[in-house]
């Protein structure tokens, strides 16, 4: 049986490479569609929670593992020599930056090659990853065609870039359209027919490098537009006017205008790191990206800046830094999630560590932190109390969870630091609040 027949009755396995904020909603999208899955993930505990029936990811509802594996056509697993079993390989690593902003591509590198020890005729691959244009045929396809197979002939190569946003209610895997770009024609059509079975909404592409390109623009639109605010709340707070006004004020205009919102520098895994993709890209043809260049540079200096007016706040009631209980409030990137990928938070409580203040955090999401990939600080959430606000000489907002009590914080805390923009409907005595 041809794949495309597979794929028209449903008997085709889908393969899931990396089980994380991406994959294993993907996963679920294939499953609800009654596919057979297997997730692949080189992360044993990961595994032994799925066949446990514990979901990692918080934000998708406790459930979610359970409803999988009821479905009697689920499976996980860490042996990738398993790798053959599917019909179809969706590959969801991460794809971070290395120290020097260059693209890190060392886990799309090591999961193809990890491929090509069982590719067999008739497999498509799909990379999901976020890259640079040209990773999918020029990084991807030679390793696959060493195996003697050839692209559109023995197996299947294309490109659909993940388009998560964790914690979002009026989107999902399922329902956010699906770009899908292949290798050649037969390659995107098949990667097509295949989505289409699991996404309410499919639009091809002439090529792998239209997809990668888009998905690019994409959060390179997020990440200039968050430079220009984060930059007009550093102009505007100078000239003592509400930048989040501002921002609502400007809003009401009914077109021409949307909203963003500056912050405490950029988290997550896609907008403080896909841009380099494109800028590191770019030399390669001998072009400079300088408005992208210069959007990186603003928000990467976010951090410095509230540690900055953290610094003068403290001051500004007789303090160093140096000895200060500093307590952050959450570590995740964005509001009601656990997600804590590129989170901001961190750089603000290893510089605050650095200038020799005590530092804590409270994250109602993040009971405790992990080992990660530039980060190890070994803490836990403290307890957020009227009383324990007391006892910090000053409290920096740093993700605005719709968990927190914003009047109890303004009411107990000495001296608050709002990066976010959580104290602008506080009663009372507000002249302990400074924003950032």
């Amino acid at each position: 049986m041809t794949l495309k027949n597979k794929i028209q009755d449903h008997t085709a396995t889908v393969g899931v490479i990396g089980l994380g904020y991406v994959g294993l909603p993907l996963m679920n999208a294939f499953s609800n569609a009654g596919y057979p899955v297997i997730g692949f993930d080189v992360d044993p505990q990961k595994i032994k929670m799925i066949h446990q029936g514990e979901n990692y990811l918080k934000h998708l509802g406790e459930d979610f593992i359970r409803q999988m594996s009821g479905s009697g056509k689920f499976d996980a697993t860490a042996d990738f020599s398993r790798l053959s079993e599917a019909d179809a390989l969706l590959v969801c690593v991460p794809t971070p930056l290395g120290k020097h902003l260059e693209p890190d591509l060392s886990y799309v590198e090591q999961t193809t090659e990890a491929i090509a020890k069982t590719l067999r005729p008739g497999q498509l691959v799909v990379l999901e990853s976020t890259t640079y244009p040209g990773t999918t045929r020029e990084i991807m396809l030679p390793v696959l065609e060493k195996t003697g197979l050839k692209c559109g002939k023995d197996f299947y190569l294309a490109y659909s870039p993940e388009r998560e946003d964790p914690g979002r209610k009026n989107f999902n895997t399922q329902t956010i359209p699906k770009l899908v770009g292949g290798i050649c024609q037969t390659c995107g059509q098949l990667a097509a027919d295949l989505y289409t079975a699991a996404v309410s909404e499919v639009i091809p592409v002439s090529t792998a490098e239209v997809a990668e390109s888009a998905k690019l623009l994409e959060n390179i639109y997020r990440a200039v537009n968050i430079a220009l605010v984060n930059e007009m709340k550093i102009v505007l707070g100078a000239m003592d006017i509400d930048v989040w006004e501002v921002i609502d004020a400007a809003a009401t205009k009914p077109f021409g205008f949307s909203a963003f919102y500056p912050g405490p520098g950029l988290g997550g895994h896609c907008i403080p790191i896909d841009p380099y993709y494109l800028t590191w890209k770019a030399r390669e043809v001998g072009l400079s990206t300088r408005f992208i260049h210069l959007a990186g540079e603003i928000n990467r200096s976010m951090p410095d800046y509230v540690i900055e007016q953290t610094t003068l706040a403290l001051n500004g009631q007789r303090k160093s830094v140096a000895d200060s209980k500093v307590l952050i409030l959450g570590l995740a990137y964005k509001p009601n999630v656990d997600d804590i990928r590129e989170s901001p938070s961190f750089e603000l409580i290893q510089k605050l560590n650095a200038l020799g203040a005590v530092v804590s955090y409270n994250d109602p999401h993040v009971p405790s932190t992990h080992k990660m990939r530039h980060y190890d600080l070994k803490m836990s959430s403290v307890e957020l109390t009227p009383a324990s606000l007391e006892t910090y000489d000053c409290v920096v907002i740093a993700t605005n969870h719709d968990a927190y009590d914003w009047q109890m914080v303004a009411d107990h805390a000495k001296l608050v630091v709002d990066t976010r923009g959580a104290m602008r409907e506080v009663t009372g005595k507000t002249d302990h609040i400074v924003g950032a």
